[in-house]
Formats: structure tokens, C-alpha cells, sequence
């Protein structure tokens, strides 16, 4: 008995006529995400086959599979052929473990198998509790372990119990690519993953205010782009030197408005990197009132620098449930070292709440911008995750 991994998928056949384009993005994914390991990959209807990989490699894989944009759920079958004894001794051998309740469902996909779905489960089901009668009952209603039988109509058939779930959403690479606003904190993480499951490419840009904030804060928002790029299948990280802008506002702003001086260059400075490398949206991890920055009108002053769409997939998350998904893609403890940042530098003790844009244009109009921006772009490192 071979052991297989079915790969299921769901919102892309939703799609129509272009289907076909998803599904090749995904499939490209499938192969990225499982470059140097041996495996086989079988396309079927809605869904795809892992097959002849090394039984030792099935966490790795697995592992890599959880983290490929567009996969709904996933399962570890054993393959027979299509006969009644055959498919008992797998759902027997898949059944081991198996205490209290149970049932069993069939799929009959292939019409010529002997028997049909009611006749198949109730034989199976018979022969399961032949073996494991001490430890196992029928209950056909709510039952706690379903074991399933899907019978192919390639003479093939799979015999599972688990349906482990997966990212979900849309491939990486069907909705273009988008420029993540990566500080170190815990949003950022969670809004870059959030729109690399709606199929965006990503790549990430950060603001490091050396020697306000030291190597360690730089690496850790590395470890944290490494995390991201693995739902991303892959990501460039852009780290911009902050300081010199960061200095020149404090030197010659009202303190109220340093938040809202530095979230305008960084905007600004972003979207001119989507724009020289393929970029065509920025995405923060804002969510609505929670900090000075992300009220309405502070919102407001920073979008207006900028002509590029801006996505905020937490606008409107309160931070535990921000946290709950941070946990879930494994990016919150690191999140939470205690590194400083660019936005923690130069703090003020009031920052203003609801900047009004006739006196943020003021406040502005005390800077060189342009010139600012110039040398920081001139000065952008490049790091590959």
C-alpha cells in the first residue's frame, strides 16, 4: 500500500474561462514550495496527488505544504486498487488508532465499481469491526472518527481518516504584487500574510534608524521577512536608511507632528520602490484608532502623498485578534522582542491625533523633501529571503 498526500483546493473553481491560469500559479507554488525533494505531483479534478515521496520526508513536505497560498485541505491516504479486500486491509491499517465511535463514507466517483456507496461502507465497516470490535461502535449520526473511501475512476482508490486544513485563499502571484510596510511589531507580519492568501506577491521594505536602533532590531525584522516569504513563496526585503530624515524632522518640526512627518516620507519612499521594481500597492498593518497614526485623519494625511492603492487587511481587527493569527503563522514571539524601532525613536509625549492637513503641509513645508527621499533611495539595501 502506497501512502499518498491529496491536496485539495476550493476558490479557484469559482473561477471561469482563466481558471486554468490559477491553477498553473499554484502548481508553480506546489514545485517552489518542494524544490529538492523527491515526489510526484498528479493532477485530478479540484485536487492534486503527492505521491512517491520517502515516508521520512512526509512532515517535511507537509510542513511546506501548509505554507502554499491556495491549498484548502490536505490529507495522508493510502492508494490501492480498487478491490473490495484491498481497500479493507488499507481502511484496517488506517484505522488503528481509531477509539470509540465511527463510520464510514464512500465516494463512488468510478460507476463500474461492483457496489455501490451504501454497500461498500457497510462492507467496510463490517470487516473494521471484526478487527477492532473491543475498541470501536457504529454510530452513523455523530460519530467522533469518519474513515472515507474514494473510489477513482483511474482503478484507484484512497482511504483516509484526517483532513488537515491549509492556508486557503488564492495562489501567490494572481493578484499582483504589493510592497509590505514591515516595522518589526506584530501587525505587519499578519497584514503581509493576510493579503499573500488573497494571491499577492510581496515584497517587503523596512526603516532602520541606525544608530538610534541597533543590528539585533534590524535582524529580527529579517527573521521576520524570512517567516512572511514562506507564504510569499519568496520576498526581496528593501531596508532603507531612516535616520538622517528622522533627525532633519526632529530638528525642525513641532514635536506633536514627528508621527505624522515620518509616516508621509515613509509612504512616500515606499511607493517610489513599488514603482521602480514592479510594485503596484502598499500594504501596512494599520488598524483603525489604535495608535495616533492610524486615526481617521492621520490616515488621511498619509494616504494623501500617495496615488498607489494602500491595503490595510486590520483595519478594523481589534490587536487580540491580530495576535490570535500571529500565533497561528508563528511570527508573534519573535514579534515581541524587545528591539526598538524607527517609530519608537524621537517619540513624542502628545503626539497630535487628528492632524489637520493645512497645518501638516506647514510643518512640511519646514523640510527639503525631495532631497530627503533622494538620499535615502540612494542608500536602500537589498536583502533576498
Amino acid at each position: 500500500m502506497n501512502k499518498v498526500i491529496i491536496v485539495r483546493v476550493c476558490e479557484i473553481f469559482l473561477k471561469g474561462k482563466n481558471r486554468f491560469y490559477f491553477v498553473n500559479l499554484l502548481e508553480e507554488n506546489i514545485k517552489k514550495a518542494l524544490d529538492g525533494i523527491k515526489y510526484d505531483l498528479v493532477k485530478l479534478q479540484m485536487r492534486y496527488l503527492v505521491e512517491n515521496f520517502d515516508e521520512d520526508k512526509y512532515d517535511l513536505i507537509m510542513s511546506k505544504l501548509l505554507k502554499v497560498c491556495g491549498i484548502h485541505t490536505m490529507s495522508v491516504a493510502y492508494c490501492v486498487e480498487s478491490d473490495v479486500d484491498k481497500i479493507a486491509e488499507a481502511a484496517i491499517a488506517e484505522c488503528e488508532d481509531m477509539k470509540g465511535s465511527f463510520k464510514v463514507e464512500t465516494n463512488r466517483a468510478d460507476k463500474a465499481f461492483p457496489l455501490h456507496s451504501v454497500e461498500l461502507s457497510a462492507e467496510i465497516g463490517g470487516r473494521i469491526l471484526e478487527r477492532y470490535g473491543k475498541d470501536l461502535y457504529v454510530d452513523v449520526k455523530k460519530p467522533k472518527n469518519i474513515l472515507k473511501i474514494d473510489i477513482r475512476e483511474n482503478g484507484q482508490s484512497l482511504i483516509y481518516k484526517d483532513v488537515i486544513k491549509g492556508v486557503g485563499g488564492m495562489p501567490v502571484g494572481s493578484s499582483d504584487k504589493g510592497f509590505l510596510m514591515l516595522s518589526g511589531g506584530i501587525d505587519s507580519p499578519v497584514a503581509g500574510y493576510m493579503m499573500a492568501k488573497r494571491g499577492m506577491k510581496l515584497a517587503a521594505v523596512h526603516f532602520h534608524s541606525y544608530p538610534y536602533t541597533g543590528e539585533a532590531a534590524k535582524e529580527k525584522v529579517i527573521t521576520l521577512g524570512k517567516m512572511i516569504s514562506e507564504y510569499s513563496a519568496g520576498m526581496t526585503l528593501y531596508v532603507v536608511k531612516f535616520t538622517e530624515i528622522q533627525e532633519e524632522i526632529h530638528k525642525k518640526c513641532s514635536e506633536e507632528f514627528m508621527i505624522t512627518m515620518m509616516r508621509r516620507f515613509m509612504m512616500r519612499i515606499t511607493e517610489r520602490l513599488a514603482n521602480y521594481h514592479g510594485g503596484q500597492a502598499i500594504i501596512t498593518g494599520e488598524s483603525l484608532g489604535q495608535v495616533a497614526s492610524q486615526t481617521t485623519e492621520s490616515i488621511t494625511s498619509s494616504n494623501s502623498v500617495v496615488t498607489m492603492p494602500v491595503f490595510r487587511p486590520l483595519i478594523a481587527f481589534d490587536k487580540l485578534e491580530t495576535i490570535e493569527i500571529a500565533n497561528k503563522i508563528g511570527t508573534y514571539e519573535t514579534s515581541i522582542l524587545p528591539y526598538e524601532d524607527c517609530c519608537t525613536v524621537f517619540l513624542p509625549k502628545f503626539p497630535a491625533i487628528k492632524p489637520r492637513m493645512d497645518r501638516v503641509l506647514k510643518e512640511e513645508s519646514r523640510l527639503d523633501v525631495e532631497e530627503l527621499i533622494k538620499r535615502a533611495m540612494q542608500n536602500v539595501e537589498v536583502i533576498e529571503l
